[in-house]
């Protein structure tokens, strides 16, 4: 094998290891005493839900608009707040798992990544059908990468550290096969 494909394989796989270091140091840290922990659901409004000790050893959760405290609920009642809006979402929201416009957008993006992701082997087939042979046309690089970057965007706004792993390796390849071809063009024949 040539050293410099497993050069890129090594540098492949650092970079992989790099975006996967990255995500869990965003992970929530693990609650101390008197330490509000954050929690990442929105709900009634809230930017912000913080778990909070008192001083009797019970929680409440703090609903907060980014700066200022809108709520304080006891554990009964963020649940049955929680339940609530919930259940009052529309089904489109329920389905997508979303809890916000914005949320609309990322999945958006999300399913037009992999639509692209997932054309490119329709455009490999006819390409192939068409040249009675398997050919691999640019096009695909392009398609696998613009889809790959996409799907990477969208699986860091989920933090799926599997999908952000999976599309960090194909994308080095990708830019690599496209590298490949304009080198090709460009040398004398």
């Amino acid at each position: 094998m040539n050293r410099r494909w497993v050069g890129l394989g090594i540098l492949a796989a650092a970079i992989g290891l790099a975006f996967s270091a990255a995500w869990a140091a965003t992970a929530p840290q693990p609650p101390t005493p008197n330490r509000p922990v954050p929690i990442e659901t929105p709900l009634g409004g809230a930017q912000q839900i913080q778990l909070q000790p008192q001083p009797d050893g019970s929680f409440r959760y703090l609903l907060t608009d980014g700066r200022n405290p809108v709520q304080s609920l006891t554990p009964d009642q963020f649940a049955q707040q929680l339940y609530s809006d919930y259940t009052s979402r529309g089904w489109l929201d329920r389905v997508l798992n979303i809890s916000s416009p914005i949320g609309i957008a990322w999945v958006s993006l999300g399913f037009l990544g992999q639509l692209l992701f997932a054309g490119r082997m329709v455009v490999q087939w006819l390409a192939s059908e068409r040249n009675s042979r398997s050919v691999v046309p640019e096009v695909f690089w392009w398609m696998s990468l613009i889809g790959s970057v996409m799907l990477l965007a969208y699986f860091s706004w989920r933090k799926d550290i599997v999908g952000i792993s999976g599309q960090t390796m194909g994308g080095l390849i990708y830019v690599r096969n496209l590298v490949l071809i304009h080198r090709s063009r460009a040398a004398p024949h």
